[in-house]
């Protein structure tokens, strides 16, 4: 059934890139009770890796800043004013990647932080006026990249994907907070 390119295409050949010091990639088992490419976990992570792959060209190149950074400049740019700890569950970024983002940010003047008096452990984030340039400047072709993306889909099934997503988004949110709960269980065994 399914074989490597190389495989199929003869080029794993002695001499040629990939060649006699490489293994042919077995046949697929017909039977085999899991295939990656056909496991929806997987297939929504390369979509989301090839995804994020072509948008970052997009804010990459010009701006200089990453998928992180990124994140954080458009949640500031639609919320205004947050916390890290805010930018992180919004994100789903881990707390470490928030704070890296952020230093980068305040240290290209993108962002600045204002202690929260109420907590020192916390700073309010906003955008300065050169942050809030860029989100304006990449918002435009962030949009025209979300519209190429989805233009393949027929305005039917773009409503259902959209309910679809939505749905596995709170199921996933489900399984983490069942998950969480098990394993606090058996903490509090112990």
């Amino acid at each position: 059934m399914a074989r490597s390119s190389k495989a199929a295409t003869g080029s794993a050949a002695a001499g040629q890139p990939g060649g006699a010091d490489e293994a042919p990639a077995p046949a697929a088992s017909e039977d085999a009770p899991l295939k990656l490419e056909h496991f929806l976990p997987y297939q929504l992570n390369v979509v989301a890796s090839l995804v994020s792959l072509a948008l970052s060209r997009v804010y990459a190149q010009r701006y200089g800043i990453g998928v992180p950074e990124w994140r954080v400049l458009v949640t500031l740019g639609q919320y205004g004013v947050m916390t890290g700890k805010a930018i992180g569950a919004h994100t789903h970024m881990h707390k470490t990647k928030v704070s890296r983002a952020v230093a980068l940010m305040e240290k290209r003047k993108l962002l600045i932080r204002r202690a929260n008096r109420d907590d020192m452990r916390e700073s309010f984030l906003s955008l300065t006026v050169a942050g809030r340039t860029m989100y304006e400047e990449v918002a435009p072709h962030a949009l025209d990249f979300a519209q190429r993306l989805t233009e393949i889909l027929a305005p039917g099934d773009r409503e259902a994907f959209n309910r679809a997503l939505k749905q596995l988004t709170e199921r996933s949110a489900e399984l983490v907070a069942e998950v969480v709960e098990q394993q606090d269980g058996v903490e509090d065994d112990a």
